[in-house]
C-alpha cells in the first residue's frame, strides 16, 4: 500500500473523502484535506486533528490559485470534491457544473503544473446514462440522463486529453452507489442509505421512488477506499484508466430496505413491522444498474471486501453507536 507521500484529498471533509483520509493516515502518509465545507463537514475530520501527519485547508476548487498552493509537493492528488446528487443538479445545473467542471479542471491543472505522480478522481456510474445493458462495461455508455452526469463524463474526458497532452497520470475510478458511515441522512438530496436508516429509527416510513424492483450495484465505502489505495501504486502502462468500483452484483430496493429493517429491528424490535411506500420515480433516475469489475480486478488486482449486508450490518451499528 501507498506510504510516505504526501497526498492532498479534496472533498476530504466529506463522507467518502473523510474514510479515504483515514485509510492514509494509518499508512504513515502526510494528507492534507481540501474542503470548502459546502457538502463536508469538520464533524468528519476531527479525529484527525490532532495526527502531525494531518493538515486541513479551507478553501474552493473553483479558485485556481488556492489549488495551486495547496499542491505544491505533493505526489497524489485524490479529487473527491464534487456537489453530487441527480435531482441537485436538475434543479441547480450551474452551480453543478462551476464545481463539478471547473473546480475539476482547476485541480487537474494545478496538480500537472506542480507534477504530482498520480491525479485519482471520482468518476459516477452515473456517466452510463440509460445504457440497457448490464453488468456495465467501461467503454459502453448511453445517452446522459442529467447535468451531474454531464459533469461527471466531462471529467473523464478533460482528464483523457490532459493525460494524452501533458503526459500527466490520470485514473478515474467510476463508483457505484457509495454508502457507510459518516455519510449525512439529512437533506433533501440524501443519499437512500442513510435516509432509510435515520427515518427508520424515527418510527417513519421510508418512501421508495418508482415500484421498489430497481437495482444498484450499493457499494460499502471501504471496498472504495480499498480501490483507491490501490490505483496509487498499480502499474499499468497507459496513462489514463476509467475502472469501475463496485461489488458486482445488484439489490433491488425493496431487498435493501428488508435489510436495514431487520438490522434496525435488533435494537427495536418495533421497527420490523415499519414497511416503505412507493411513489412515482424521479427524473433522471435509472431502473438497474451493475457494473462489470473484471478491469478493476485486472488492473488494480482489485476485489470487493464487504458485501452489501456486512455493509448495512456495520452502517446500521455506526448509526446506532452515534446516537445511543
Amino acid at each position: 500500500m501507498i506510504s510516505n507521500k504526501r497526498i492532498v484529498v479534496t472533498g476530504g471533509a466529506g463522507f467518502i473523502g473523510s474514510h479515504l483520509i483515514e485509510a492514509l493516515l494509518l499508512h504513515n502518509n502526510e494528507v492534507l484535506c481540501f474542503d470548502n465545507l459546502l457538502t463536508g463537514s469538520e464533524v468528519n475530520i476531527e479525529r484527525f486533528f490532532a495526527n502531525p501527519k494531518f493538515s486541513f485547508v479551507k478553501g474552493d476548487i473553483r479558485n485556481l490559485n488556492e489549488c495551486n498552493a495547496v499542491v505544491q509537493g505533493t505526489h497524489i492528488v485524490y479529487h473527491e470534491a464534487a456537489l453530487g446528487s441527480v435531482p441537485r443538479s436538475i434543479e441547480n445545473p450551474i452551480t453543478t457544473t462551476e464545481i463539478n467542471v471547473m473546480g475539476f479542471v482547476n485541480m487537474l491543472t494545478a496538480a500537472k503544473n506542480a507534477g504530482v505522480e498520480r491525479f485519482i478522481y471520482a468518476s459516477s456510474s452515473s456517466t452510463y446514462g440509460d445504457a440497457d445493458y448490464s453488468p456495465k462495461v467501461e467503454n459502453r455508455k448511453g445517452n446522459l440522463l442529467s447535468p451531474y452526469a454531464v459533469t461527471k463524463q466531462a471529467n473523464d474526458l478533460f482528464a483523457q486529453v490532459f493525460s494524452r497532452t501533458y503526459g500527466i497520470k490520470t485514473i478515474g475510478l467510476c463508483y457505484f452507489n457509495v454508502f457507510g458511515p459518516y455519510q449525512n441522512p439529512e437533506g433533501a438530496y440524501a443519499a437512500v442509505i442513510p435516509k432509510f436508516i435515520a427515518l427508520l429509527r424515527q418510527h417513519k416510513n421510508p418512501v421508495i421512488y418508482g415500484d421498489g424492483t430497481q437495482s444498484r450495484d450499493f457499494t460499502y465505502v471501504a471496498n472504495v477506499v480499498y480501490a483507491n489505495l490501490l490505483a496509487a501504486t498499480a502499474e499499468f502502462d497507459s496513462l489514463h484508466e476509467h475502472i469501475n468500483i463496485a461489488c458486482g452484483d445488484s439489490i433491488d430496493l425493496t431487498t435493501l430496505t428488508q435489510y436495514m429493517i431487520e438490522k434496525l429491528a435488533e435494537f427495536d424490535e418495533e421497527i420490523s413491522t415499519i414497511q416503505p411506500q412507493y411513489t412515482a420515480a424521479r427524473q433522471g433516475d435509472i431502473l438497474h444498474s451493475c457494473a462489470s469489475i473484471e478491469k478493476a480486478h485486472r488492473l488494480l488486482n482489485y476485489t470487493p471486501q464487504i458485501t452489501v449486508k456486512e455493509g448495512i450490518d456495520r452502517t446500521v451499528e455506526w448509526f446506532q453507536s452515534i446516537h445511543k
